[in-house]
C-alpha cells in the first residue's frame, strides 16, 4: 500500500491504540443485523404522499410502536401515538388544545416523553451508540443519553431522573424534545432509502421531493426517464427542455418551471399568442385542486401547442445525424399533406385532428422559426443559470445511476432491453455494438459527460440524453416509439399504441430474470430485480411479485394521474434482516386526515423473501466497505506500529 496515503492516514490515527480501537469497532458492526432499506419509485412530484410514505417508513414505524405497546394501548391510542411520530409539530398543537389545564398538560408530557424514549431505545436496538448519537437532536443528546441508558436497580437514582424529566417540561422544552425524538425515530426505521426512478413530472412539487431528498441521512438514487428529461435540459438539449415543458403545460404544471426554478416563460407565451388559439387537444389535464380561469386556461393551452411544435421540430436534425438511433420512422412532420391535412404512417394514411401548424413550413417542416429559435436560447439560458436548478439537478447527478448493485440486488427504474428470445439486445455507438450491462454503462458515460459539458449542446453525448428519453434500445423507456404526435392530432387510437420491450412480459420468466441477474454478476439464488416505471395494475389482477419473486415492481402508482387504472397509490419494499416485505398502499388524501383520523393509507404487507438466517452487516454493501477500512488499518499497523 502506498507509504504516502499510511502517513495521512497515521496523523488520525497517530497511537497503535486508537488504531486497535477502530479495528475492534468495524470488527463488531460487521456482526450487527442489516439495517433496513426502503424502496420508493415513481414519485412523480406527489410530495404529500412521499413524505407521508417517508415519515412512516412504509409502516415501519407502526410495526414498532406496536411491537412495544400492543397490549399496553388501545388500537386509538397506538394511532395517536403513531401520528406524533410522523407529524409531531402538528399533533402536539392539536392535542394541546385538548387539554384544560397545565397539570394535565404536563402528565401528558411526562407520558410521552417516557414513551418516546423507550421508543428509541428499541428502534436504535442493531445500531452502535456512536450511531445514534448521531440521529439524535444535538441540543438534547447528553439529556436524552442519560435517560436511554438509564440503571437504577437500587432506585438510587430515580429522583434524579425524573427531575430531568420536570426541568426539560418547566423549561418549555418538552415540545422541542418529542419533536426531536419523532424526527430521531423516523430516522432509525430506516437505515437507507432506495429511489428507484422518476421524482419528476406530472405532480405538483418535485422540488420539495428533491430538497427532502438532499437532508436524508443516506440514499440513492436509480434515474429514470423523466429525471434524465430534466437532467438533459440542464445538460443544453433543447429537446429535452421542450419535452419538459410541454409536459408541465399538459398537467398543469408550469409554476415548477416559473415561479419554483425562476424561469421566466414570457417570451414563450408571446410567441404562442401570436401563432395559436384555443385547441382541445391541447387543453391542460386538471391534477390539482387549482381554479383556473377560462383565461389562464386559454394561455397554457396555446402554450402547449407552441412548445409541442418546437419538440417536434427539434427531434428531426438529431434523427437525421443518429442513422444508428434507428428513428427515421419517426420524421412525422415531413409524412404530413399539409394541403389535405392527412399523414401517411407505415403504409396507413390518417386525417389529422386538432392541428397547430401555423410555424410549419412544408418545404422545411423541420426548421424552427427565427423567432422560436429565440425563445428555445433563452429558455436554455435561464434553465442552465437557475441556482436552484443547479442544486437540483447536481443531487441527482451526484446520487443518481442508471443502474444500482446493492446488497445482492439489481435496482433499475426501467428495463433491460431484450430481443424477443431473452437475448440481450443490441444498439451500435460510433461503429461499436453494445449489449446488456455494457450498453446501461455506455449510456450512462454519455449521460454524464453531456452534463459535465453543458456548453455543447448538439454532440452526442447530449442527443444520446434525448435518445434515453425515446430511443427503442433505451433501458429507461423500454417501448419502440414514442407516439406523442399521434396522440395529439390522430383520432385512431391503434396509432396511439406504444410496442413494449420484450422485457416486458419476459421478467415473468423465472430463468430470464435469473439471466439478467447474472449478466450483472449477481448471485440470481439469491439476488432479485427491483424495478419501476410501469404501474402494476393491481385492479386487473396483476401481481407486482413475478418471476417466482425474482422480479419486484414497485411503481403502483404514487401519481395520481394513474391511480384510476392502479387501484392503489403505489408500492414501497421494505428489507431488514429477516427479510423483504412488499407494502401497498391506498390513496393518501391529505395530511389533515392522518392528524385528525389516525389513518395511515397502508394496505396488506406481504412477504417477498424470508431470511433463512438473520442477515448481518457483514453481507452487504456497507460491509464490504468495514473490511477494506479494516485491511487499510491493519496495513497501518504493520508499517507504522509493528516495525
Amino acid at each position: 500500500m502506498n507509504s504516502k496515503f499510511l502517513d495521512l492516514l497515521a496523523q488520525k490515527y497517530d497511537c497503535e491504540e486508537k488504531v486497535v480501537t477502530e479495528i475492534i469497532n468495524l470488527e463488531a458492526i460487521l456482526n450487527l443485523p442489516k439495517g433496513t432499506e426502503h424502496f420508493v419509485s415513481d414519485l412523480h412530484g406527489e410530495y404529500q404522499a412521499f413524505q407521508h410514505v417517508l415519515r412512516n417508513g412504509s409502516g415501519n414505524v407502526k410495526e414498532k410502536i406496536k411491537d412495544l405497546f400492543k397490549g399496553v394501548l388501545t388500537e386509538k391510542e397506538l394511532n395517536e401515538f403513531a401520528t406524533l411520530v410522523y407529524y409531531p409539530e402538528e399533533k402536539i398543537q392539536l392535542i394541546k388544545n385538548h387539554f384544560s389545564n397545565v397539570i394535565e398538560l404536563n402528565e401528558w408530557y411526562t407520558e410521552i416523553i417516557e414513551r418516546m424514549i423507550k421508543l428509541i431505545s428499541y428502534a436504535s436496538s442493531k445500531y452502535t451508540r456512536s450511531k445514534l448519537r448521531k440521529a439524535l437532536p444535538s441540543q438534547f443528546v447528553y439529556i436524552i443519553e442519560e435517560l436511554l441508558y438509564k440503571k437504577d436497580e437500587l432506585s438510587n437514582k430515580e429522583p434524579y431522573y425524573t427531575k430531568i424529566v420536570q426541568q426539560i417540561i418547566s423549561l418549555g422544552q418538552a415540545d422541542k424534545l418529542i419533536i426531536g425524538l419523532a424526527y430521531t425515530t423516523q430516522r432509525l426505521v430506516v437505515d437507507h432509502l432506495h429511489v428507484v426512478g422518476d421524482i419528476y413530472d406530472r405532480g405538483p412539487e418535485p422540488d420539495k421531493i428533491m430538497d427532502t431528498l438532499i437532508k436524508y441521512h443516506s440514499l440513492d438514487i436509480q434515474w429514470g426517464n423523466h429525471d434524465v428529461l430534466w437532467l438533459g435540459a440542464f445538460a443544453g438539449s433543447k429537446v429535452c427542455l421542450a419535452n419538459i415543458i410541454r409536459i408541465c403545460a399538459r398537467y398543469d404544471n408550469l409554476d415548477i418551471i416559473e415561479d419554483v426554478y425562476g424561469i421566466n416563460l414570457r417570451p414563450l407565451l408571446n410567441l404562442a399568442e401570436k401563432y395559436y388559439v384555443d385547441n382541445p387537444a391541447f387543453r391542460p389535464k386538471r391534477q390539482t385542486d387549482n381554479h383556473l380561469s377560462e383565461e389562464e386556461q386559454l394561455q397554457i393551452t396555446k402554450i402547449h401547442q407552441a412548445i409541442a411544435m418546437i419538440q417536434f421540430k427539434l427531434e428531426s436534425p438529431i434523427i437525421k445525424r443518429r442513422p444508428h438511433f434507428n428513428m427515421t420512422e419517426r420524421l412525422l412532420l415531413e409524412k404530413i399533406d399539409y394541403d389535405k391535412n392527412i399523414i401517411t404512417i407505415n403504409g396507413n394514411t390518417y386525417p389529422l385532428d386538432h392541428t397547430c401548424f401555423a410555424t410549419i413550413n412544408p418545404n422545411q417542416p423541420d426548421e424552427l422559426l427565427e423567432e422560436e429559435e429565440k425563445v428555445m436560447d433563452k429558455l436554455l439560458f435561464a434553465v442552465q443559470h437557475s441556482e436552484k436548478l443547479a442544486r437540483h439537478m447536481n443531487f441527482l447527478m451526484k446520487k443518481g445511476s442508471l443502474y444500482l448493485r446493492y446488497n445482492g440486488n439489481l435496482l433499475i427504474h426501467g428495463c433491460i432491453p431484450l430481443d424477443d428470445n431473452g437475448n440481450m439486445e443490441k444498439m451500435e455507438i460510433e461503429n461499436k455494438t453494445y449489449a446488456g450491462r455494457e450498453l446501461l454503462d455506455t449510456f450512462e458515460l454519455y449521460l454524464r459527460h453531456a452534463f459535465a459539458n453543458p456548453q455543447i449542446t448538439d454532440d452526442l453525448a447530449t442527443d444520446m440524453v434525448w435518445y434515453l428519453w425515446t430511443g427503442e434500445n433505451s433501458s429507461l423507456f423500454g417501448k419502440r416509439e414514442m407516439t406523442t404526435f399521434e396522440r395529439y392530432f390522430i383520432k385512431d387510437k391503434k396509432t396511439h399504441k406504444e410496442r413494449k420491450n420484450p422485457y416486458y412480459y419476459l421478467r415473468e420468466n423465472e430463468d430470464i430474470c435469473r439471466k439478467i441477474l447474472e449478466e450483472f454478476d449477481l448471485n440470481p439464488d439469491q439476488g432479485h430485480i427491483i424495478n419501476g416505471h410501469t404501474p402494476v395494475k393491481e385492479i386487473d389482477g396483476e401481481d407486482p411479485i413475478k418471476a417466482n419473486g425474482k422480479m419486484i415492481v414497485i411503481d403502483g402508482g404514487f401519481s395520481k394521474a394513474y391511480q384510476s387504472t392502479t387501484g392503489i397509490a403505489g408500492y414501497t419494499l421494505l428489507y431488514n434482516s429477516y427479510g423483504m416485505q412488499l407494502v401497498a398502499h391506498k390513496q393518501f388524501n391529505s395530511k389533515k386526515d392522518v392528524l385528525q383520523n389516525g389513518t395511515d393509507v397502508l394496505s396488506v404487507k406481504r412477504l417477498v423473501d424470508e431470511e433463512l438466517e438473520r442477515k448481518k452487516v457483514a453481507e452487504t454493501n456497507v460491509g464490504d466497505e468495514l473490511r477494506q477500512e479494516v485491511s487499510i488499518l491493519k496495513s497501518l499497523m504493520e508499517y507504522r506500529y509493528m516495525n
